[in-house]
């Protein structure tokens, strides 16, 4: 069996002697009149009339027999309404008394299959029935180097399907119909917003200060500035407050946000979310906004409220549950925040066999890794709520429990899927929390968040009450489609080989 390199090689030399016939092999412009889906859709019409119609498609498979030669082409286009997953293709045949002995040896000593075709010719059925477009004509659209894997579906290793995801993509039907859903997911969060009169903005994702979450940034250097920036780890949080500071009152951002990291089948580095920000509104209207908001974009890109994830089953449908941050803990981990001081926190962890980074360890990050334990639990849809101060820095405090924040999370089959608050408007209280959370970051957290000199001078001119909330899209998204993140991403990043 020929190795790679010696199909391209042939393949190589085929090109040359296109060339030198005189004919590009990567031509510029194509006359294609019709797509196979138009073509298919209007067959009998076209067939009748006996008109000329031009082609063009990928060849995905050739069958010689006697003087023909039978093609699939696929040009990716869709029959409108159709819910087929298969290829949508054409048969084409290219006939000797039709094009001619030369017109058709030329043909079998330079396309192959991977090539792209232009075909001229009439639309006709085989006697077995095979929709075909008969060549009178044809061309060379674009030569392919490197033959298509004859069996592309049987490939079980995911990093080279991910490291070729073109080829994923023109082979798995459901990987082309997971991408149009992304793209109806994205489209309808947008839609459902601006329906709620949110403006779009955008805001800067390179930064001096990063804010909005406690993540490892990414860092760079800023050249003509001559200094260091950061990678933004939220959608613009601190920069859409500042617009609730300059009289705006509803704001959504959609972009790319990076974090450095681990990854895992939930977790990504550079991925797509959406924050907005509402002003005048409380965490409990918050709350009823993204109920509504999370049912839309799921009916509107899958059909349904119902989903098995994670191995949970998960009803969207169904009235959400409300689940305390405090007692959901003691619950499962058998502690109480709020009483244990951090040496007892840290036996329990152990006791629980839950792994943490010691690095820069405090009580935030015990609390935290206690309640991931817990979380699991959960199936959902529900919210979390009445998280403690020490793990949200910029959420307001409870009027009526100072110990805890107005502070709602999307939980669903044991992971939050969304994260939003009655924003702190204090500029005393917000400095005096960046303050700890500085110390934090001094002291080796490098989660912890930083001291934004410039957001707490904002916030001293005043900013109203403000419900803000963010979700990870692409998580949520590949939560609803039950595969790791990494794979619902079109291009994720892969590591060189």
């Amino acid at each position: 069996m020929a190795t790679i390199d010696e199909l391209r090689k042939v393949r190589l030399e085929k090109l040359k002697s296109l060339q030198s016939s005189g004919l590009l092999a990567y031509p510029a412009t194509t006359k294609r009149t019709h797509s196979i889906a138009e073509g298919l859709t209007d067959f009998e019409e076209i067939s009748k009339s006996g008109k000329e119609v031009v082609l063009t498609g990928r060849i995905m498979a050739m069958r010689g027999h006697g003087g023909a030669m039978f093609l699939d082409i696929y040009d990716g286009s869709e029959l409108s309404g159709v819910g087929d997953r298969t290829l949508l293709k054409i048969q084409g045949l290219i006939k000797e008394d039709k094009v001619g002995p030369k017109g058709y040896k030329f043909f079998t000593d330079h396309f192959d299959i991977g090539d792209f075709v232009e075909i001229k010719g009439i639309l006709m059925e085989t006697k077995r029935g095979e929709k075909t477009i008969e060549a009178t004509d044809y061309k060379m659209l674009a030569k392919s180097l490197l033959p298509l894997p004859e069996k592309w579906h049987g490939l079980q290793d995911v990093e080279e399907r991910l490291r070729k995801r073109y080829l994923d993509i023109l082979f798995n039907p459901e990987v082309k119909e997971m991408i149009k859903k992304r793209a109806v997911f994205w489209n309808s969060m947008r839609e459902f917003l601006m329906g709620k009169n949110f403006l779009e903005v955008e805001t800067p994702i390179l930064e001096i200060t990063t804010g909005g979450a406690d993540a490892r940034p990414f860092t760079t250097r800023h050249n003509a500035l001559d200094l260091d920036a950061h990678l933004r780890i939220s959608i613009g949080e601190l920069w859409q407050k500042q617009l609730m500071v300059a009289g705006f009152e509803k704001t959504f951002e959609i972009g790319r946000l990076f974090r450095n990291e681990g990854m895992d089948a939930e977790h990504l580095q550079d991925f797509t979310g959406m924050e907005f920000y509402w002003a005048y509104a409380d965490y409990h209207m918050g709350m009823e906004l993204v109920e509504e908001l999370y049912k839309y974009i799921i009916q509107k890109t899958f059909g349904t409220l119902k989903f098995t994830i994670r191995g949970m089953e998960v009803d969207f449908a169904k009235k959400w549950e409300k689940y305390d941050y405090a007692t959901t803990i003691n619950k499962y981990a058998k502690i109480d925040i709020f009483e244990t001081s951090l040496p007892e926190m840290e036996k329990q962890l152990q006791k629980l066999k839950i792994d943490y980074d010691k690095k820069g360890f405090n009580k935030t990050r015990a609390i935290d890794n206690l309640w991931k334990y817990c979380r699991k639990n959960l199936s959902g849809p529900g919210f979390l709520i009445h998280l403690p101060v020490d793990v949200s820095p910029l959420a307001k405090r409870d009027e009526k429990n100072p110990k805890i924040v107005q502070r709602f999370q999307v939980i669903v089959a044991g992971s939050e899927v969304g994260n939003g608050y009655s924003e702190l408007n204090d500029p005393i209280d917000q400095a005096e929390r960046f303050t700890g959370q500085q110390k934090l970051r001094e002291a080796g957290d490098q989660e912890a968040q930083m001291f934004d000199k410039d957001f707490v001078e904002a916030l001293e001119y005043g900013m109203p009450p403000t419900c803000g909330f963010g979700v990870g899209g692409e998580r949520l998204f590949s939560f609803l489609m039950d595969k790791p993140a990494r794979e619902t991403q079109i291009f994720p990043l892969m590591k060189p080989r």
